[in-house]
């Protein structure tokens, strides 16, 4: 076993299959006791069940670390507050908590019932709330500790999963406030977007060029953990096999002001908008949605006739 993480208590959501999974086996090799949460659901959020977070303790235990299993539903605050005090209550302290958990219901936005939405934002973005309001508090106190939560590429945008993206962007506001909130109690906290082969990018309907296995992103968990990233906060990592990204952080890219009041006494109408804005502050173009009408181009030229 390594040594990365020596001492340290460690509770992973999500942690029974996937990355989740990967992130706990990893944590626990390189020397974290981990408390292994997963409520067992399927993908679409039905057929809940524990056997999938004992086995992974089991396994855990078998290479002679030390977990305990948590099969709560992490949408539900008793259940983000049942995993701090499993680690508490087991280990006597929590260091690192790592928010894996999710469900797909995926539908385009017209068609997207309410809950389909409700549900994958309960699992996602409530699901880190509850774990980091749970964790925020113990490590406020403790003076120090590490949230990690789970965004993705797609928290820029998606054509069928709206309600995926708007929670993956959420988690990233999310992480961003405990980092401000909690910087002066020596808590950090931080984002990873993955791209690794797990059952839910088996259902990305369009190819993934850079893409990795669950392992990689397990081992940037692990450094995010550890006392060599103790001054890292506030970041959103990619992952995908060989590469690792930081994003930006969110800022102004262009502006334009106002001469002045008009005669009216506001600075701003539709027309003097239209006036200025197109060429002075313009737009940022969406990558992908210059990939989508690329990807339409070569639909249609492949449906021509021939000449």
């Amino acid at each position: 076993m390594g040594e990365f993480l020596h001492g340290k208590v460690v509770a992973v959501t999500g942690a029974g299959r996937g990355i989740g999974r990967a992130v706990a086996l990893a944590c626990a090799a390189e020397g974290a006791k981990v408390v292994v949460n997963d409520y067992g659901v399927a993908m679409d959020g039905s057929t809940p069940t524990s056997e999938v977070a004992d086995a992974v303790v089991k396994e855990i235990q078998a290479a002679g670390g030390e977990a305990v299993a948590v099969a709560d539903d992490v949408s539900m605050m008793a259940g983000g507050e049942r995993i701090v005090s499993t680690a508490v209550d087991t280990f006597g302290r929590l260091d690192g908590a790592v928010c894996v958990a999710g469900i797909l219901r995926e539908r385009m936005l017209f068609n997207m019932a309410e809950e389909e939405w409700d549900a994958v934002i309960a699992t996602h973005l409530k699901g880190t709330f509850t774990v980091f309001r749970a964790a925020s508090a113990l490590m406020r106190r403790q003076g120090h500790g590490t949230l990690i939560g789970f965004t993705s590429g797609n928290h820029a945008g998606s054509v069928s999963q709206a309600n995926y993206s708007a929670a993956k962007g959420g988690i990233i506001s999310l992480v961003r406030s405990a980092a401000l909130g909690l910087h002066k109690y020596g808590v950090t906290a931080n984002c990873v977007a993955p791209v690794a082969r797990t059952r839910m990018s088996a259902n990305v309907p369009m190819e993934l060029k850079e893409i990795g296995e669950p392992e990689d992103v397990a081992a940037l968990v692990v450094y995010l953990l550890s006392e060599q990233a103790r001054e890292t906060t506030g970041q959103v990592y990619t992952v995908a096999g060989p590469k690792i990204a930081v994003w930006a952080q969110p800022r102004e890219l262009r502006a334009v002001h106002a001469a002045g009041p008009g005669a009216d006494g506001v600075s701003w109408t539709p027309q003097r908008i239209a006036e200025v804005l197109p060429g002075s502050v313009g737009s940022d173009p969406m990558p992908m949605l210059a990939q989508l009408e690329a990807m339409a181009a070569a639909a249609a030229a492949k449906q021509r006739p021939n000449a």
